[in-house]
């Protein structure tokens, strides 16, 4: 794995879940609600804008947390959608933004880039399965029972 793959893989690694997150309401009322559990939309919001990415200006984590220029457009289409949810949710907290007339713009976003990024990561995976395969690493793991 070169050291560009690892970098990828270890902003994603924070990236993915929280975009799988934002595409699950479900998951948002029982965690987010929950003031006992550590995630919540501060969390979301440091890694999309601040610590992983940026979903305002996504293009330049193209190779870093995104892997396609599709992944990027929809990062930023996320992006305006958070904030226009944001817009509407004025103290901030996790259930005004869950309760705005245009979370469920969020959620589809969220959903079609969850969609993208799952499905490049697999290829991804694949392909280093391949590699390691043509490398005569093929039947190095351990039997599965």
């Amino acid at each position: 794995m070169s050291e560009g793959d690892r970098l990828i893989a270890n902003h994603r690694v924070h990236v993915v879940p929280v975009v799988l997150a934002l595409a699950n309401p479900p998951w948002q009322r029982d965690v987010w609600l929950d003031p006992s559990v550590f995630e919540n939309l501060d969390h979301v919001f440091h890694t999309l804008f601040d610590d992983f990415c940026d979903a305002d200006e996504p293009e330049r984590y193209l190779g870093v947390s995104l892997r396609t220029a599709e992944e990027v457009a929809l990062m930023r289409e996320l992006g305006v959608a958070l904030n226009s949810a944001g817009d509407e949710a004025p103290g901030g907290t996790d259930a005004e933004y869950l309760r705005a007339s245009s979370w469920p713009d969020v959620v589809a976003v969220a959903g079609r880039l969850a969609q993208v990024m799952v499905a490049n990561d697999l290829g991804e995976l694949v392909a280093l399965h391949d590699g390691m395969a043509d490398d005569g690493a093929e039947g190095t793991s351990a039997p599965r029972g």
